[in-house]
C-alpha cells in the first residue's frame, strides 16, 4: 500500500525536497509582492489616499473570484482606517463584464476620486481614458491575459505582464529554478483575481498599520474560495493559500460564509475544496447568474447571524432556480446538438436561453458529445454566447477567425465568449467548423480520458491508503484526485440505479483477491457491464459511510471490456 501511494507520488514528480514542500505546505514561503508588477506605484497611490481621507471605489466583478476579491479589499480597507470605500459590482445583464464608460462615469458622479479594480481592467484603455478625464485614477489588479502595451492607469498589478515581458523565464507559469531572474521578478504567475488583491494587502500591511502581520490569515478563507472556484492551478503558492484558507474556512469568522455552508450541508470540519467548487461556489455564483450579484456580495459581507442565513437562503432558492433553467436549456441543447453530431464543433442556440446559465450548459454538452461546444442565446437580432473547449481546439482562436461576422468575442482557450447577430449563426457555425478542420485535428476524444496514476491491485486499495491520497489536498486544477488503474478485473456484480437506471455500481475483483465498489452517475452505454465479464477500470478510491459502516469504494472514470 505504502508503495503504491509512494508510485502515486512519483508519476506527480513529488520526490526528494519537493515532497515535504508539497505535502507540508507553508504560507511563510509565500513571495514577496513587491515583485509583482507596479506594486509599489499601488501602495504609494493608496498612501495618498488615506492621507488625504479620498473616496475609493472597488470595481468587483460578478463571478467569485471578483466578489471574494472585492470583500478582502473591503475588509482590509477598513482595517488600514481608508474612512470612504464603496463597492461597485457590474450586472452581468446591464454593464456586462469588466469596466465600462458607463460605470465609469457613474463612480465619478459619486465623489470616487480613486477606483482599484479586481479581476478585471487590464484591457480597458478607453474606460481608464474616461476616467482619467473625469479626474479619476485607477489602480488594476487583474490576472487576465494583458495588452502589449498596458492602459494609462496609476498601476497595473498583473503577473501575467511577466509572462510577456519575460516568456523565455518561466514554464508552466512558474519561474525556472535556473533563471538568472530569480528574486528579481515575481515567480508564480497563475494568482487568481483574489490572489492578486491578496498580494496587494500583503504590500499594505508593510507600509499602513491596522492589519498586524499575521491577521491577514484570517481572509484565506475568501482567497481559498476565489481560487478553487475559478479554477487556477493549485500549485505554488495557490496550493498553500487554499491549503491553509481551508483550515480557516472550518473556523470561519464570518457569518456569511457560516450560513452558506449550513444551507450547502458542509460540515465546517470537514470542509475540501470540492466543498467549495461544488457546494458553495455553485450558489454564489447564481445570484449573478440569475439577478444579481449583489446578493453574494450582500451575504459575504454581513455581520450579523440572522441577516446571513436569511442571504444564503435566497442563495440556495437562486441555486435551485438556476438548476431548473439548465435542466430546461440543456434538454432542448441536446435536441438540437443531435442535428449537427457530425460537426466537429457545436454551435446550438435558441430564444430564452438565459445567458448566465449557458456556459455551464456548454460543458455540460461537451461532457456528452466531447466535443467544443458554443451555445447562443438568441435575444432579437443580436446572439450572445459561451463557449467550452479542450485539447488543441482554442474557443478563442476560432472566435478571432470569425471577426468579420460578429461583434465582439474573446476569452481564453478553453472558454470563451462571443456576441454576434442571430443572423449569422449559421455563418459562424461553418467558420468555427473550418476553423476546427483547418487545423487538422484528430484524435482529441483521447485527451478527455482519465490518466491513472499508478496500477493497482485491489488487495492495495485500503481505507489508510485513501487516508494517504488525503494528504494531497487540496484537488483541483494542477492537482487533481489521483486515478488508479485496475487491469483484468472480474465483474462479480451489478446494480443499476435512478429514475431512468441511468447510474450504475458494479463490484469488480482482481487476482489480488480484493475488491471494491464502483459507482458512475449517469454512465455511458458501455459501462453496463454483466457479472463475469473482465474489465479494465479507472477510478478515483474513497471512503464511503453508511449506518455507521466505512468501506472503501471507487466513482467509475473509465472502463474497457477486455
Amino acid at each position: 500500500m505504502s508503495n503504491l501511494f509512494e508510485a502515486i507520488l512519483e508519476s506527480r514528480g513529488i520526490t526528494g525536497r519537493d515532497r515535504d514542500a508539497f505535502l507540508n505546505p507553508s504560507y511563510d514561503a509565500r513571495h514577496d509582492p513587491f515583485l509583482l508588477p507596479d506594486m509599489e506605484r499601488a501602495v504609494d497611490r493608496l498612501e495618498q489616499a488615506l492621507s488625504i481621507q479620498e473616496k475609493i471605489t472597488i470595481y468587483g466583478d460578478y463571478d467569485i473570484d471578483g466578489l471574494t476579491a472585492s470583500t478582502v479589499l473591503m475588509d482590509s480597507f477598513e482595517r488600514f482606517g481608508f474612512p470612504y470605500v464603496d463597492v461597485f459590482i457590474p450586472n452581468r445583464f446591464i454593464e456586462g463584464y469588466g469596466l465600462t464608460v458607463e460605470a465609469v462615469e457613474k463612480i465619478a458622479a459619486t465623489g470616487s476620486t480613486l477606483v482599484v479594480t479586481v479581476d478585471c481592467g487590464s484591457l480597458s484603455e478607453r474606460e481608464i481614458v474616461r476616467a482619467k478625464e473625469l479626474g479619476v485614477d485607477i489602480i488594476v489588479t487583474d490576472h487576465h491575459n494583458v495588452a502589449p502595451v498596458q492602459p494609462p492607469a496609476i498601476a497595473v498589478i498583473n503577473p501575467k505582464r511577466l509572462l510577456q515581458d519575460y516568456p523565455a523565464e518561466y514554464e508552466n507559469l512558474l519561474l525556472k529554478q535556473d533563471s538568472s531572474y530569480q528574486g528579481k521578478i515575481y515567480p508564480f504567475l497563475d494568482l487568481a483575481g483574489v490572489g492578486v488583491a491578496f498580494k496587494l494587502v500583503q504590500a499594505l500591511q508593510t507600509r499602513l498599520k491596522g492589519l498586524a502581520d499575521g491577521q491577514e490569515k484570517w481572509l484565506l478563507d475568501l482567497v481559498a474560495l476565489g481560487t478553487v472556484c475559478d479554477v487556477v492551478t493549485l500549485v505554488d503558492e495557490n496550493r498553500a493559500n487554499v491549503y491553509w484558507g481551508l483550515k480557516v474556512m472550518s473556523q470561519t469568522r464570518r457569518p456569511g460564509l457560516k450560513a452558506l455552508m449550513v444551507v450547502a450541508g458542509v460540515e465546517p470540519e470537514a470542509v475540501n475544496a470540492r466543498s467549495l467548487g461544488f457546494g458553495l461556489g455553485p450558489r454564489m455564483n447564481a445570484a449573478g447568474r440569475l439577478e444579481t450579484a449583489q446578493y453574494a456580495l450582500d451575504m459575504l459581507r454581513a455581520s450579523d447571524g440572522s441577516v446571513a442565513l436569511e442571504k444564503a437562503q435566497l442563495l440556495d432558492d437562486m441555486n435551485k432556480k438556476r438548476r431548473s433553467d439548465q435542466d430546461k436549456i440543456l434538454k432542448e441543447a441536446v435536441v438540437q446538438a443531435e442535428k449537427y453530431r457530425n460537426d466537429p464543433v457545436l454551435v446550438v442556440s435558441g430564444k430564452d436561453w438565459n445567458h448566465g446559465i449557458i456556459g455551464i450548459v456548454a460543458a455540460k454538452l461537451l461532457e456528452k458529445f466531447k466535443k467544443p461546444t458554443y451555445v447562443l442565446e438568441e435575444m432579437g437580432d443580436e446572439a450572445k454566447g459561451s463557449a467550452r473547449s479542450y485539447g488543441d481546439f482554442s474557443a478563442a482562436d476560432a472566435i478571432r477567425a470569425a471577426d468579420d461576422i460578429i461583434t465582439k468575442g474573446g476569452g481564453h482557450k478553453l472558454a470563451a465568449g462571443v456576441t454576434l447577430p442571430t443572423a449569422n449563426i449559421d455563418a459562424f457555425r461553418k467558420r468555427v467548423n473550418d476553423f476546427y478542420r483547418d487545423k487538422g485535428l484528430f484524435n482529441q476524444e483521447a485527451l478527455l480520458l482519465p490518466k491513472a496514476d499508478a496500477l493497482a491491485e485491489l488487495s492495495d486499495v485500503t481505507e489508510e491508503l485513501v487516508e494517504k491520497i488525503t494528504s494531497l489536498e487540496p484537488f483541483g486544477n494542477g492537482n487533481p484526485q489521483p486515478v488508479l488503474k485496475t487491469e483484468s478485473a472480474l465483474v462479480v456484480h451489478q446494480r443499476r440505479m435512478g429514475a431512468d437506471a441511468q447510474h450504475i455500481k458494479i463490484e469488480v475483483q482482481d487476482g489480488s483477491g480484493g475488491s471494491i465498489q464502483l459507482l458512475a452517475f449517469n454512465a455511458p452505454v458501455h459501462f453496463f457491464v454483466e457479472p463475469g465479464e473482465r474489465v479494465t477500470v479507472w477510478y478515483q478510491p474513497d471512503i464511503n459511510e453508511w449506518n455507521g459502516r466505512r468501506t472503501v469504494e471507487g466513482r467509475l472514470l473509465h472502463l474497457e471490456l477486455k
